[in-house]
């Protein structure tokens, strides 16, 4: 059995969502069994993203849209959202797909229970909701055991690209964002806090 290692906290800062999706592609592609696992804090320029086999819906704001490999429809990622992705070997872990999806939800939940606020899931709607709003959305790729792409929460940001779009392929989805619930931390301090949660998720699994 291989050991499973600490799990690298790298913060990356503001990266394109193309060159991300690049270096996690080959970050998969490299790794081997001993490969510790890693978590990527970045913070991306206005782009929405397509998940495998969503419809291309029309955008006239002018953002890119951008065809991605994770699972899922569509979102929007912008300044101010914590994107975290998880480049975990599930396979090493003993995790499954489904069960991958709920640890990362349940991380979420467990960081906004620390903050004193409720979320929850909703059947058939991937991600994390507060108040019936969406706060994290999330999407996964696995490649031979290995997974990457990851979770995104709003954190401090303009709400009004979403708009433009059914958001994670639900028309009228509301969404919110954790300034709007009163918290005041910075982006960083955010992930980095979200991140101890899934750490704590996985080493427990």
């Amino acid at each position: 059995m291989t050991l499973v290692e600490d799990i690298v906290v790298k913060v990356l800062g503001h990266r394109e969502y193309l060159s991300s999706l690049e270096e996690m592609r080959s970050f998969t592609s490299a790794r081997n069994d001993d490969t510790p696992d890693e978590l990527w804090i970045v913070e991306h320029p206005p782009v929405y993203t397509l998940g495998q086999g969503a419809a291309v819906p029309k955008i006239a704001n002018g953002i890119p849209l951008v065809q991605s490999d994770r699972g899922g429809e569509i979102t929007y990622h912008g300044p101010g959202q914590a994107v975290i992705y998880t480049l975990v070997d599930l396979a090493r872990r003993g995790i499954k797909v489904k069960p991958f999806v709920h640890l990362l939800e349940q991380s979420v939940i467990d960081f906004l229970g620390a903050n004193v606020i409720t979320g929850e899931r909703k059947s058939g709607m991937p991600g994390v909701y507060v108040g019936g709003a969406k706060i994290a959305a999330l999407g996964i790729r696995v490649r031979r055991g290995r997974a990457y792409h990851g979770v995104a929460l709003n954190v401090d940001m303009d709400l009004s690209p979403f708009s433009a779009i059914d958001p994670c392929g639900f028309p009228g989805l509301a969404v919110t964002q954790m300034k709007d619930l009163g918290f005041k931390d910075s982006l960083e301090e955010t992930a980095k806090k979200l991140a101890g949660h899934i750490i704590r998720n996985l080493e427990d699994a």
